[in-house]
């Protein structure tokens, strides 16, 4: 049993950081991005005997993220707050100042955008998911996908034109 902890231990560890940045561009908010990755590795936890012989853990737990995500959005209950910092990884190839332009004109922009929107770019270009992913993870339709995202960049366009220079690309944002 120890064993089992360790590598839950492990994972939560090794993962945490990956996922806290995907909950912090779903929910927009530090504090409910802390809280949904903490109430995803809840439900990973309670599931980890069977998800560890799979090798699923983390797939699992990112499916919960999004669900829990859309339940939270469905009752209503999540507040618009003031972010705090975009927990991001460290990378000496860039000049900080860009970035941090970059991800505070990025943070201020998806914040304009619906909930909805904000988790199909997050699914579609952050976590580099098939729209058909995407529409099963949030439990929605293809076409809901397709014009939720549609619509979002069309939105992005209008709300932060200094991000034209920018475009969105399977797998990547520049």
């Amino acid at each position: 049993m120890d064993v089992l902890v360790d590598d839950f231990d492990a994972f939560v560890r090794g993962r945490s950081a990956a996922l806290l940045r995907s909950a912090y561009l779903l929910t927009g908010d530090q504090h409910l991005a802390e809280d949904l990755v903490q109430s995803a590795l809840a439900r990973t936890h309670r599931a980890w005997s069977r998800l560890h012989a799979t090798g699923n853990a983390e797939a699992y737990t990112r499916k919960v993220m999004y669900h829990l995500q859309v339940s939270w959005w469905r009752r209503g209950r999540v507040a618009e707050a003031f972010p705090g910092d975009v927990p991001e990884p460290r990378t000496g190839d860039r000049d900080p100042h860009d970035r941090s332009d970059l991800r505070l004109t990025l943070r201020a922009a998806l914040l304009k955008l619906s909930n909805k929107q904000r988790a199909v770019l997050v699914l579609r270009y952050f976590e580099d998911r098939t729209e058909a992913e995407a529409a099963e993870l949030l439990g929605v339709t293809v076409g809901t996908v397709k014009s939720q995202t549609a619509k979002a960049l069309a939105r992005l366009r209008t709300v932060a034109p200094d991000l034209a220079d920018l475009y969105f690309r399977k797998g990547s944002v520049r």
